[in-house]
């Protein structure tokens, strides 16, 4: 019995497997909206037999976008390319979430392949907890006031609806990376002396507020996943400790997965990167604060993801680049190892 291969159900949400096909950034839209690419790209990864398919950072703000060619969720009009898009995924069996995010001080105006070509990185609208830049060679952020605050959550609010309309089965809150709610979380980046700032209760403030307006929106049988990262790899940063009290916090509020990476708080931090370096991570926020997690980073092998579920590491494994190699990466996996797993029947010939 392949514990990788093996149903999950969360809420009502039933997973025909545990592996995700991690959310990645495509910058292949046009003001927010989907593409043809994405009508390429994640349905294929449906055939090839992904149980749950998380697209890309999709913006809840315009402003909020961490490049030009995001997605977006921001206006109406983005739903009726979200349902296309959802719907060719689940005809061919994958559940599919759809992470939110608000880039903050990591907004930038400009596509990633001309980052070396600029002086100065980040966006003039950016907005972010405290007025501090993400590294030397960047602008400094608009430090957000209360009215701010509110037009964020209020985005938030509004993009769950949208994401609800569309079909989505799965929502998930981007906390992680540096990005906006990660930056509130970080004493690396907020510095704010209100009831946002200061103390864990009060940096944590603005997440839980959001997570709160979600799962009010949400129907009662839709998961809800937030991604954290575990570790700030910065000198007084966030920490493994704070993520598990943060942890418990957002079960208390109906969060039912934490996605479970790490860093990219600031420019000076330093890390390592290895097969399974956060999987520590997931196990110890799944032990102690006693949620489903989704480990994530580096994992490559179908030996490797099953030797995280068997053991009881993590609920889910998220695979990110490897889907980029291969979008028939289960269907792989499952041969490699010997499984019997549905083909589709156009692919039989090659099983």
């Amino acid at each position: 019995m392949s514990a990788l291969f093996s149903e999950l159900k969360v809420r009502g949400t039933l997973l025909r497997n545990r592996l995700v096909m991690s959310p990645m950034c495509m910058y292949s839209s046009t003001e927010g909206f989907v593409s043809q690419w994405h009508l390429v790209h994640y349905p294929s990864r449906a055939v090839g037999g992904t149980g749950l398919i998380i697209l890309e950072a999709t913006a809840v703000e315009e402003r909020g976008r961490i490049s030009p060619l995001d997605l977006g969720i921001y206006r109406d009009e983005h739903v009726e390319g979200l349902r296309e898009l959802v719907g060719l995924c689940k005809s061919f069996g994958a559940k599919v979430g759809i992470q939110l995010a608000h880039a903050g001080r990591k907004a930038e105006s400009y596509p990633p392949w001309e980052r070396e070509r600029v002086e100065v990185r980040g966006s003039r609208d950016a907005i972010a907890p405290s007025p501090v830049p993400f590294g030397k060679n960047w602008l400094t952020p608009k430090e957000m006031t209360r009215e701010d605050i509110e037009i964020v959550k209020e985005s938030y609010r509004e993009a769950v609806k949208r994401a609800t309309e569309a079909g989505f089965d799965l929502i998930e809150i981007h906390a992680a990376h540096g990005y906006l709610l990660h930056e509130f979380l970080s004493p690396v980046t907020n510095r704010r002396k209100d009831e946002y700032g200061g103390s864990f209760e009060n940096r944590v403030r603005l997440l839980l507020e959001v997570v709160r307006i979600a799962r009010e929106e949400l129907p009662e049988s839709t998961p809800l996943s937030v991604r954290i990262s575990a570790v700030d790899y910065v000198k007084g940063g966030w920490s493994l400790e704070e993520s598990v009290e943060l942890a418990k916090l957002l079960k208390a509020e109906g969060v039912d997965l934490i996605d479970c990476s790490s860093g990219r708080i600031a420019q000076e931090e330093s890390f390592s990167e290895y097969p399974g370096h956060q999987v520590p991570f997931a196990e110890r926020i799944r032990r102690e604060a006693g949620v489903k997690t989704i480990a994530v980073g580096m994992i490559k092998t179908y030996e490797q993801a099953e030797e995280i579920l068997s053991n009881g590491r993590a609920d889910l494994v998220a695979v990110g680049r490897e889907f980029l190699r291969d979008p028939y990466l289960p269907l792989r996996w499952a041969k490699g190892a010997g499984l019997e797993i549905d083909v589709p029947r156009q692919y039989i010939r090659a099983w």
